[in-house]
């Protein structure tokens, strides 16, 4: 599983790599989290009130995904990337994702850092960039979870309505849709992995 503080900066996932294949995990990570306009500012998403980075730790599912590009990952993708679980470590937080798809099965950490204001971490690109998460609500049962890339004068964004079963609740899913609506967000495909990747054969 790969690890670190910091991800490649935005801008070089889209250069020329040795192969299709050795790029497409980093491109599919990049276009997961939000390859669009953001049609919001910080000040405007808000943050759980008391939040308790510990209670967030564990197995989620993704419920739903938006974001403000119609077409941000094709469905027809043989490709995909789906967030496992998340993980505290020495005050940080780390993502635990996996990449899957013609018979590859990888996994990626991404680790983001509390700013010092409850509920908002940040993460670093190499060369420049940054990303902010804000953890928007939560019961600790249900997140809605915002991501924010700014690299020079380019602003990303994604929502994510997550749970801890697939059997989601009315009233979350009703809140989620709410700031959909109010950002003008569009639905994205959405995976989830049953258990992480296999170990490889020996």
């Amino acid at each position: 599983m790969t690890k670190g503080h910091q991800l490649p900066r935005l801008s070089s996932l889209w250069a020329p790599a040795v192969t299709a294949l050795e790029k497409r995990p980093l491109l599919l990570l990049t276009l997961i989290l939000g390859l669009a306009s953001a049609q919001e500012t910080l000040e405007e998403v808000p943050v759980q009130p008391a939040f308790d980075a510990q209670k967030v730790e564990g197995r989620w599912l993704t419920v739903q995904l938006a974001s403000s590009h119609a077409h941000l990952v094709s469905p027809d993708d043989p490709l995909r990337l789906a967030l496992h679980s998340i993980r505290s470590r020495d005050g940080d937080l780390e993502l635990i994702l996996f990449w899957t798809g013609e018979g590859v099965c990888k996994g990626v950490n991404v680790t983001i850092h509390p700013t010092g204001l409850q509920g908002q971490y940040q993460g670093s690109f190499e060369g420049g960039g940054s990303m902010h998460v804000r953890f928007v609500s939560t019961d600790y049962s249900n997140l809605i979870l915002y991501v924010r890339f700014e690299d020079d004068d380019e602003t990303t964004s994604l929502w994510a309505l997550l749970a801890r079963r697939m059997v989601g609740d009315p009233a979350w899913l009703g809140k989620y849709l709410e700031y959909v609506a109010e950002f003008q967000l569009q639905k994205a495909p959405v995976l989830n992995l049953d258990a992480q990747c296999p170990p490889p054969e020996a």
